[in-house]
């Protein structure tokens, strides 16, 4: 009898029994498609060595006119920009600590001991940052540059901390008054969204001991950032919180530095001669429309309000043409404002061509420039929709695609329902109290959209989905990711990991995706399995003599490297492989290499699935089209 020869349809289908996807793939992890055949996915190493602090919900690349490759991060606790490997913390600073503050030093000791007159916040612990500013001349002989700046602080009780300097004390020293002030960063926030009714997160003694509630439960969203440059700086803003910006500064400046903290638009308003109270004080995205220079809130208070009870979900508001400080309308400015009429909130605005798209919960907009008197236009495109996340969307190839709350959305010009293989798999599965996390990203090497998800069973995101929308077709796996950035100015798409264990938000770093063939310094465990399919008719039982394998290890660094092919047999589609090794029905590992031409093993049964996997360093393959050796061996 000939050989039969393997060829399986790309992409992986859950969304029928495994049977009856015959001739295709049920399961994988790591692996993508090239040209219809799988193949391990890249691997990725550390972009830095330096960790960040919190939960990274967010990523910006920008290119200055001072040649700075910019990566901003924004974590539950800090923002960053990482600059030549190196993190900068530009967290905003909150409201000084005024009063008559001391500041005390002991002889030979490198220490200073503050205590404040106002409370510490209580949310400020051993390892925040502070600004510490006011000093005109040493103390006890610690200069005026160890003194005043950002300084990391131990807490030692509700109104004192101390931090650590580089210069000894020569003397005891102290001193006092309101013109020593202590500024501490802006609170941070949750790392991921926590929902109930108080103390317990539970509705247990709310309203009274030992009884239940009839009070709403309380909501503590996680902490995301929005980010966009205008030109050299970084404009940001808290989701549904207060907008800040960051300076560029220039080389000619007194004293450029990369670490000077961002300030709040109020301050920048004020800083270029602006009305502060015009800027809204709560906005749920900053964005920069680059083509025409317009700063652009969606979501935001009112013109004319300063109070964030105000806040209107549906509200967009914008600054004067390239005049971001500058949002009071009027016949000389084009700062002003519409509102969305449909949904109960915005959900994100993305920028595209030639329009930004906006999400509602329930409808999809289009806003464009029009460069008239009403300087933007709105329409809507689209009703009847549903959006999982307000990251959950990405542009690739002038397509706009995201994941909605039960299926995947393609925008074309039109909306337009997204085919996907893994439908059920994957919104089966989904932890819908923290979808929030939900980010969408694009690997345009490989033409590719990810979205990451935490799975039912999870509170954190740990398992992908990618459509390859060159080839039309899906495949997942699991991996943990809080943020992705596809970036022309970096040679690799840039992804943070969460630094989350048993519950509590640590370190982590930002990976170069698709550099290497590990996890870091880790082998990946890479595999891909087929659905069941018949051998001969599918009546007969088959006999396996050997396999012939059709495995390219092309790129591998591993000296010798290796993938284990798995023959897995069995007669019904109901029913299981044996593991006992006399009977013939039994499932069949061996190992293939670049050198392996053939492989003997010994099974019988009607149907067959099959399935690679690697495990060691250094390990790249592709499968091909392996063949069986088989022939007729009777019928029951």
């Amino acid at each position: 009898m000939p050989f039969i020869k393997l060829q399986f349809k790309p992409g992986v289908n859950r969304d029928q029994t495994d049977y009856s996807n015959e001739g295709g793939w049920y399961e994988c992890d790591k692996i993508r498609f090239r040209s219809g055949y799988p193949e391990k996915i890249g691997g990725w190493t550390k972009s830095s060595p330096t960790a960040f602090v919190g939960v990274c919900r967010q990523m910006w690349n920008w290119f200055t006119t001072y040649s700075d490759d910019f990566l901003a991060l924004g974590t539950n606790e800090r923002v960053y920009i990482e600059a030549g490997g190196v993190y900068y913390d530009i967290t905003p600073f909150d409201t000084a600590l005024v009063g008559s503050n001391t500041f005390a030093v002991i002889n030979t000791q490198k220490l200073v001991t503050v205590t404040t007159t106002t409370a510490l916040p209580a949310w400020l612990d051993t390892g925040e940052t502070v600004l510490i500013a006011g000093f005109a001349s040493a103390l006890g002989g610690i200069p005026i540059s160890e003194l005043n700046g950002d300084r990391t602080i131990t807490k030692t009780g509700a109104n004192s901390f101390t931090f650590a300097t580089t210069t000894a004390a020569t003397s005891n020293a102290s001193v006092s008054g309101a013109g020593y002030t202590v500024q501490t960063e802006i609170e941070p926030g949750y790392a991921i969204a926590t929902g109930g009714y108080g103390w317990g997160v539970g509705a247990w003694g709310r309203d009274a001991w030992g009884t239940g509630t009839t009070g709403a439960p309380i909501n503590l969203p996680q902490r995301d950032w929005w980010f966009d440059n205008f030109d050299n700086d970084l404009v940001m803003n808290i989701r549904n919180g207060a907008g800040y910006w960051w300076y560029r500064q220039a080389a000619t400046d007194p004293a450029p530095s990369l670490a000077a903290h961002a300030v709040t638009l109020q301050a920048y308003a004020t800083a270029e001669g602006k009305d502060p109270n015009a800027v809204p004080s709560k906005i749920m995205q900053l964005l920069v429309s680059q083509q025409d220079k317009h700063l652009i809130a969606f979501g935001a208070v009112p013109y004319g309000s300063t109070s964030t009870t105000d806040f209107d979900p549906l509200l967009i508001r914008w600054a004067s043409q390239d005049s971001p400080g500058d949002w009071t309308p009027s016949a000389f400015s084009s700062a002003g404002d519409l509102r969305v009429s449909r949904g109960s909130r915005i959900i994100r605005g993305l920028p595209t061509r030639q329009e930004i798209l906006i999400w509602t919960d329930t409808h999809l907009y289009t806003l464009q420039y029009l460069g008239t008197a009403d300087v933007f236009g709105l329409q809507e495109y689209a009703d009847n929709i549903s959006v999982a996340s307000p990251r959950c969307m990405a542009s690739a190839s002038n397509v706009v695609y995201w994941m909605g709350q039960d299926k995947f959305y393609a925008y074309t010009g039109r909306v337009e329902t997204l085919p996907c293989t893994l439908r059920n798999h994957v919104f089966s599965n989904i932890n819908f109290d923290q979808s929030d996390q939900i980010v969408c990203g694009t690997n345009e090497q490989w033409n590719e959209v990810w979205w990451f998800y935490p799975t039912a069973d999870s509170d954190y995101n740990n398992a992908y989905v990618i459509y390859n929308h060159l080839e039309q077709i899906w495949y997942y796996g699991s991996i943990d990711r809080t943020a992705w950035l596809d970036t022309p100015l970096r040679h690799f798409p840039q992804a943070a990991n969460t630094p989350i264990t048993n519950g509590v938000a640590g370190s982590g770093y930002v990976y170069s995706h698709e550099d290497g063939l590990n996890d870091d310094a880790i082998a990946l465990d890479s595999y891909i399995q087929s659905s069941p399919f018949d051998i001969g008719d599918g009546d007969n039982f088959m006999l396996i003599r050997r396999i012939i394998p059709d495995v390219s290890f092309d790129t591998s660094t591993a000296t010798s490297p290796e993938a284990t092919i798995t023959v897995i047999p069995r007669n019904f589609p109901g029913g299981s492989a044996q593991s006992d090794a006399a009977d013939s029905q039994r499932v069949i590992q061996t190992t293939a290499n670049q050198y392996t031409d053939q492989v003997f093993m010994r099974a019988r049964a009607r149907q067959m699935a099959f399935k690679i996997r690697s495990t060691g360093l250094g390990v790249q393959w592709q499968l091909g089209a392996p063949r069986l050796d088989a022939r007729q061996d009777g019928s029951r």
